[in-house]
């Protein structure tokens, strides 16, 4: 399983971004993918969650303001994130589930810095 995670940069405050991550697999489906976080000293934090019924869930810090969506067919996701703020300046990871494998797959990080 490899998650290519790409879209970090850096933004002013109010600005916009878009996170994309893809999932190549083989033989086995994608239960759900997610967002995470995590800023310098602090610990990784969810961002966002999306399952193959394309329910979701976001942390209250981003609700509002963030929107993940999925491609089932592509294994792909992305991390809409509107009205950034400098707190959302973070390492963003994306991370998937998938049935059999368990929920232990990241891809590499990508940075998000929103000056003020």
């Amino acid at each position: 399983v490899q998650l290519q995670a790409s879209g970090g940069g850096l933004v002013q405050a109010g600005g916009s971004l878009r996170l994309s991550c893809a999932a190549s697999i083989s033989g086995f489906s994608v239960k759900s993918m997610a967002w995470y976080r995590q800023a310098p000293n602090k610990e990784r934090e969810l961002v966002a969650t999306i399952n193959d019924n394309a329910a979701t869930h976001y942390a209250d810090s981003v609700q509002g303001r963030f929107t993940i969506s999925r491609d089932n067919t592509k294994n792909t996701i992305w991390l809409q994130m509107n009205s950034l703020q400098p707190e959302d300046t973070a390492v963003y990871y994306c991370n998937a589930e998938i049935y059999g494998l368990g929920n232990n797959h990241w891809g590499q990080g990508t940075q998000v810095t929103v000056s003020s």
